[in-house]
């Protein structure tokens, strides 16, 4: 009897058939006496679709839908694999099932379907590792859990699966239908609160009025002093009137020394805001970037969503630590020693702990590695080095004086140790980065004593506040990370904001390609598709708050906290909530739709558009339509076009000099009239002359 490992993706599944010894090269498998190493190729199957339910759901308008029971289908792309998968699963050569995809929700999620779907009942037991390294496979086989453990983690992947579909189909089918749009009004339970962050700062740039103000400035020789903010411009100009000219003294001078710890080790989040800000990656570059990392074993799992390392693993971090130093300069110039505890939290380690590289990026030639992954592999490693470097030592410095009773400050900075910030400096050399510098960073001021006095000159100077700036990845991903945080008591929540560290990236991609947003440089900005799409959706569909409780819920559930049931209860009690408000906008929502109106319907005056096989009414609750096939039409061997059905419309007729008698076989002239009941469409024949 053997035991079958199932991966995520090949890679990881070679990765773990090296350890464990198995050589011998199936076709989707690699087995050895002892075990069977087969894998995933991402999702394998999928919830269907809900014309799969009934086939009244073809018709768009038949709201809600609500499974009683859920069908799941296998993915056409991946049929092969999953009939290698079901086949291996119930083979009587298997003893045991390993559950060996990534350890996490969505990789729970993943096998479960494939074990369900393959109609499998052997015993499982879980494979969970945050690396790919031999000795993190070996330790991980020596710890296997059995497969039940991970229950709760599995249901909470079920949720949010399930909970994504209600709010996807039924939204998105609900207003397309409402606002007759020509392609699909893609919602979604993360992706709409998202855009609406989106469109929000978009209104709030478009709707700033900058505000005037004014400060006077001394100059005082060797440095200038400000007075504090003036909104009054007369204020300002008697002010400036008094010390145009004149000596200023010395009144205070108050020094403070501040410390800076080091950052922490990078999450997901904090490593796509970088790489961003950085690099200009987008989020998803990022993530696709360290998940081949992760693939090649050069860095640990990256859809985490913890900063911090657990206390076992001290020894690896150490040993990480000297191989980086000795493969690149970024710790010149420093007294470096690696203070390790700094980045050591068991209770801050969840799933998964911070994102580092592994031992093995010494016995990589990094010169063979893809641009994007080696920015990646060198930000993770200076991350790590100045997470457990010294803290940033500084003194600040306020001097005050006065100059004819009105008060003016000088402000300093004076490094004492640049700790950490050196470390920084030397990865930026090195990557030629040019971090942007604040027009208010603060310079050493020269020696100043309590009582000097300077002969000054001054000005007034004009400033003017500024508008929020439009979000960037980096801005937008802290954003969603940060969603919903004034809305909770921070000690009574497990997780907040929208998406999880493993989806926003995901979520910015699909609001782009939805055309809802659009990216200009590093800035994202809504399109007008976008910014009517969010004033035409009630505002719990994009209310952060509610998107953050759910995800807040989804890890209860994962934690054995909270009911599944009630959750999926709620969801659709939401769903029925929205779809059952059918009462439209009259904002001008032409920017859905880039159909023609033909003209207005005669029963309920709402316009008609051409449709395949008719010219319909776009009032979902009204029946009239014109047939582009008609009887009439066709015994009088006439196309009903388009330019018919507009003077029908229009004028309640439309002339034609040469339809067909069936009687004679001849051709005549005459008026061929709309005769509409209500309930059925007909057409009359007018012989009047014309005049």
């Amino acid at each position: 009897m053997r035991r079958l490992v199932i991966a995520e993706k090949p890679s990881v599944g070679q990765a773990i058939s090296k350890v464990l010894g198995a050589n011998k090269k199936g076709k989707g498998y690699i087995e050895n006496d002892k075990y069977i190493v087969s894998w995933c190729i991402g999702h394998l199957i999928g919830l269907a679709e809900p014309e799969s339910y009934s086939e009244e759901y073809k018709n768009w308008n038949k709201l809600p839908i609500i499974p009683s029971q859920w069908n799941y289908v296998v993915k056409t792309s991946t049929g092969e694999q999953f009939s290698i998968l079901k086949k291996l699963m119930n083979d009587t050569d298997i003893s045991e099932v390993i559950c060996a995809t990534d350890a996490g929700r969505e990789g729970e999620l993943i096998f479960r379907h494939v074990y369900a779907m393959a109609g499998c009942t052997k015993k499982t037991k879980r494979l969970w590792i945050s690396s790919l390294e031999d000795s993190a496979i070996k330790k991980g086989f020596e710890n296997l859990k059995d497969g039940n453990y991970y229950e709760n983690l599995y249901l909470s992947a079920l949720c949010r699966e399930r909970a994504d579909w209600l709010v996807g189909i039924n939204a998105t089918r609900f207003f397309t239908t409402l606002y007759n749009s020509d392609k699909a009004l893609s919602i979604g339970r993360v992706q709409t609160p998202t855009l609406a962050m989106l469109v929000k700062r978009d209104s709030d740039i478009q709707n700033f009025v900058k505000e005037k103000y004014f400060t006077i400035e001394i100059n005082c020789g060797e440095f200038f002093a400000y007075t504090d903010k003036i909104i009054p411009e007369e204020e300002a100009k008697t002010l400036f009137n008094i010390c145009k000219i004149g000596r200023a003294k010395v009144i205070d001078i108050a020094k403070e020394e501040k410390k800076i710890s080091p950052p922490k080790l990078y999450d997901l989040t904090t490593l796509q805001r970088d790489a961003n800000c950085i690099f200009g990656f987008t989020a998803q570059q990022t993530l696709e970037s360290a998940q081949r990392l992760y693939d090649s074993k050069l860095l640990t799992y990256p859809r985490t969503d913890s900063r911090y390392l657990t206390e076992d693993m001290e020894d690896t971090a150490r040993d990480v630590i000297e191989i980086l130093k000795s493969i690149t300069d970024f710790t010149k110039d420093t007294n470096y020693n690696a203070n390790i505890k700094l980045v050591m939290n068991n209770k801050k380690v969840s799933d998964h702990h911070a994102v580092i590289p592994t031992i093995n990026i010494v016995s990589t030639n990094l010169s063979e590695l893809m641009d994007t992954d080696k920015k990646i592999l060198y930000l993770t490693a200076a991350r790590l080095l100045t997470a457990t470097a010294e803290e940033n030592t500084y003194e600040n410095t306020v001097v005050t004086l006065k100059c004819n009773d009105i008060v003016f400050k000088a402000k300093g900075k004076t490094v004492i140790n640049k700790g950490y910030r050196q470390i920084d400096d030397n990865f930026f050399d090195f990557i030629m980065y040019k971090p942007e510098k604040s027009t208010k960073e603060e310079k050493d001021l020269p020696s100043i004593q309590i009582g000097n006095e300077y002969n000054i000159t001054s000005k007034i100077v004009e400033h003017y506040t500024q508008p929020p700036k439009p979000y960037t990845e980096d801005t937008l991903l802290s954003a969603m990370e940060r969603a919903g945080n004034s809305d909770y008591d921070t000690n009574d929540v497990e997780r907040k904001g929208l998406g999880t560290p493993a989806t926003r990236a995901g979520i910015i991609e699909t609001v782009i390609s939805r055309g809802y947003a659009e990216r200009k440089n590093k800035q994202l900005i809504p399109t007008e598709k976008g910014k009517k799409l969010i004033e035409c959706v009630p505002e719990k569909l994009k209310s952060a708050k509610l998107t953050a409780e759910w995800e807040n819920r989804l890890v209860l559930i994962a934690k054995g906290k909270s009911n599944s049931e009630e959750f999926i209860n709620d969801i659709i009690d939401f769903v029925k909530e929205i779809v059952s408000d059918n009462k439209p906008l009259t904002a001008d929502i032409s920017v859905f739709s880039n159909r023609e109106v033909i003209g207005k319907c005669p029963r309920c005056g709402s316009d008609v558009y051409e449709g395949k096989l008719n010219f319909y009414c776009s009032n979902k609750d009204c029946s009239f339509a014109l047939w582009k096939k008609n009887y009439f039409f066709q015994m009088k061997k006439k196309e009903f076009t388009k330019q018919v059905a507009k003077k029908l419309l229009s004028d309640g007729k439309v002339h034609f000099k040469d339809l067909y008698s069936e009687k004679t076989g001849k051709t005549y002239a005459a008026d061929v009239l709309l005769d509409d009941t209500g309930t059925y469409v007909n057409f009359k024949l007018n012989f009047e002359k014309k005049g």
